[in-house]
């Protein structure tokens, strides 16, 4: 491994959220490095490579890789950090390789590619495709932690003509002002929905996205959404939440989920190449590997810390 970071999953699997993480697993599912040893299934890399490794395991031949689920894959998935040892450490092991890496081509800056492992993959899958934005939409993403302002940063591929992010943290939605968010909504007054009503004619949005992963952050989608939306959800959920359908039956509103499949990782490695998309303001912090715990409180009180991404370097 070269560098590494910390994920909110990560956060999650430590409250107990996800009971597939036995105890004593090796965390972390993003990151670069260079290639030690291959296996002899191996054909695409050799030792001395330079390599992104996905969070999603590929086997590339079963019937949800070939259907572009890699996230469901039959012997893959994600397993990094979750069923099997992760990323943050000095050494990793990749299943699958020749599906599950891609080079790093010349010069590219290696905190960007680092943000190429999950958070950008994530946040443009699970919230900006799956919530259809298109042109002229009203987008309101709620969460301007990492996975929020990766989506709010990926979304304006699509040119929407409002973009609303809510949350709880001042200096994140200052921060999301500066991304290109249009309006900001600090929902701790709890009106938030009035104040979203009021920017909306009363009507509601095209697309909420769902990037925190609690009861209340979904509430809200299901409260703001106007007829015919998209709730796009991203947050990884540990607990039940409401579905409101006395009200949203008849609203014709898509909900959706997903886990990443990273399938556009390719797509946003070009876009990052070429200075369309760029990820490395979205890193606050840089540790060593050795001080994997200070890190971990740090991001873990990001408020406090005013922390997005985290980068551990092996050194």
């Amino acid at each position: 491994m070269t560098k590494t970071t910390i994920c909110g999953t990560d956060l999650h699997i430590l409250k107990s959220d996800l009971p597939s993480v036995a105890v004593g697993r090796i965390l972390g599912h993003e990151g670069i490095g260079v290639i030690d040893e291959i296996g002899a299934g191996v054909t695409r890399f050799r030792r001395g490579d330079r390599v992104l490794i996905s969070c999603i395991t590929a086997c590339g031949k079963c019937e949800y890789c070939r259907r572009g689920m890699p996230s469901h894959c039959e012997q893959g998935g994600w397993i990094l950090g979750n069923t099997i040892d992760g990323t943050q450490a000095e050494f990793v092991r990749i299943p699958f390789a020749d599906t599950s890496l891609y080079p790093i081509p010349e010069n590219a800056d290696e905190d960007a590619m680092v943000m190429l492992s999950d958070i950008l993959p994530t946040g443009y899958e699970c919230g900006v495709l799956n919530g259809a934005v298109k042109p002229g939409d009203t987008v309101a993403i709620i969460g301007a932690g990492p996975i929020g302002l990766a989506t709010l940063l990926t979304t304006q591929f699509y040119a929407p003509a409002n973009l609303i992010v809510i949350d709880l943290d001042d200096n994140r939605l200052e921060v999301a002002k500066k991304f290109g968010a249009t309006e900001v909504i600090n929902s701790a007054d709890g009106k938030a929905v009035e104040k979203v009503m009021a920017m909306t004619a009363g009507k509601g949005v095209d697309v909420a996205i769902e990037a925190v992963g609690i009861a209340a952050t979904f509430e809200l989608c299901q409260e703001i959404i106007g007829a015919g939306g998209h709730i796009a959800n991203i947050g990884v959920h540990g607990t039940s939440v409401t579905l409101h359908l006395e009200k949203l039956w008849s609203q014709n509103i898509t909900i959706t989920t997903r886990l990443v499949d990273a399938v556009t990782t390719p797509l946003l490695l070009k876009t990052v190449m070429a200075g369309k998309l760029k990820p490395k303001q979205l890193v606050t912090h840089h540790f060593t590997l050795n001080d994997v715990m200070k890190a971990y409180d740090t991001f873990g009180n990001a408020g406090r810390e005013r922390a997005l991404k985290v980068i551990l370097t092996n050194s």
